[in-house]
């Protein structure tokens, strides 16, 4: 049996430029980034919008291609695949994406919705097996037999979820891409539905890359937390060790913004100057330096790299502490 310690995903200095129309200008939103996902585990991604966080997810399942960098699926290198390789592979990682009002088919009712990845990938299998198959699906994200032959806009927006979630663990995959899967949701059914994902997570045995913008959903599902910044990692960590001890100032101003329950809970509000610079001119040195409250003469001229530290955290900071 493998460890759990194995990674099932790694990307390796992940690049990914838009160009912009301009004639050697591109818009840089995922700038070098490296990290692993380990088999079985719950990586959370947060950042603010536009830090380059759904692009990543997206560059990890090659449903775009990277411009730099390369990614290790179970040891096999995704970018080197051919377009024929790479869909034997589609059915062994899935995404659920953030809004289930465009990520639907208006045309098809939800049993053609289910019945595509087994047309698709397991074309010979009988009528009566996927029948059997989308009813437990069906059953399983707390939907009802009777609603298969509606179409998404007779659902609400948390049962359209449900039907994407559905979708996505169809062909038992092992790597789940969710792409902010609730930030398009009412608050009072945000919980219901990151329930069900921990609940599938266990049953199906996944691996999860959890994008949000949200600290406390972060909290709730990830067991270590990826913080991005203009395309960029700059800290990396177990989720207890991050939310105890914040290592890059950036971090720390994120973290400051979560609302307490209790005043004795409560941070000290670390408040941001400035705008976030813009990734088509990144500044040069650290990419936060515009912004930071700490930032001295070499942060404005050299890059950091990502450190690993004596207990493991990542941090791209030069003032960073041990």
């Amino acid at each position: 049996m493998e460890s759990k310690t194995t990674p099932l995903v790694a990307a390796e200095a992940l690049q990914k430029y838009f160009p912009t129309g301009e004639k050697g200008s591109a818009v840089k939103a995922v700038d070098g980034v490296t990290f692993s996902v380990r088999r079985g585990e719950t990586l959370g991604v947060v950042g603010e919008s536009g830090c380059g966080k759904s692009t990543t997810g997206r560059l990890v399942l090659r449903l775009l291609e990277p411009t730099g960098g390369r990614v290790l699926f179970d040891g096999q290198d995704l970018t080197a695949l051919s377009r024929k390789e790479l869909r034997a592979q589609r059915r062994r990682m899935q995404i659920i994406f953030q809004d289930p009002y465009a990520s639907l088919d208006p045309r098809k009712t939800v049993l053609q919705t289910l019945s595509e990845p087994f047309l698709i990938h397991e074309p010979d299998m009988d009528r009566a097996k996927m029948q059997s198959r989308i009813a437990e699906l069906m059953d399983r994200v707390g939907l009802r037999p009777e609603q298969l032959n509606r179409y998404p806009h007779e659902f609400s927006g948390g049962q359209r979820q449900r039907v994407g979630i559905a979708r996505a663990i169809a062909l038992n995959p092992e790597f789940v891409v969710c792409d902010e899967p609730v930030s398009a949701l009412d608050v009072s059914i945000q919980a219901q539905v990151v329930n069900l994902m921990q609940d599938i997570k266990e049953a199906y045995h996944l691996t999860y890359l959890f994008i949000s913008h949200d600290l406390r959903i972060i909290r709730h599902v990830s067991d270590r937390v990826m913080v991005m910044y203009l395309g960029n990692v700059v800290e990396l960590a177990d989720k207890e060790a991050l939310f105890v001890r914040q290592r890059h100032p950036y971090t720390r101003a994120l973290l400051s913004a979560i609302p307490a329950l209790r005043k004795q809970d409560a941070r000290q509000r670390i408040l941001l100057t400035g705008d976030i610079p813009s990734p088509v001119h990144p500044p040069s040195g650290c990419p936060f330096h515009p912004r930071c409250p700490l930032c001295r003469d070499i942060c404005k001229t050299q890059k950091p790299p990502l450190r690993t530290m004596p207990d493991g955290a990542q941090v791209a900071c030069h003032l960073a502490e041990e």
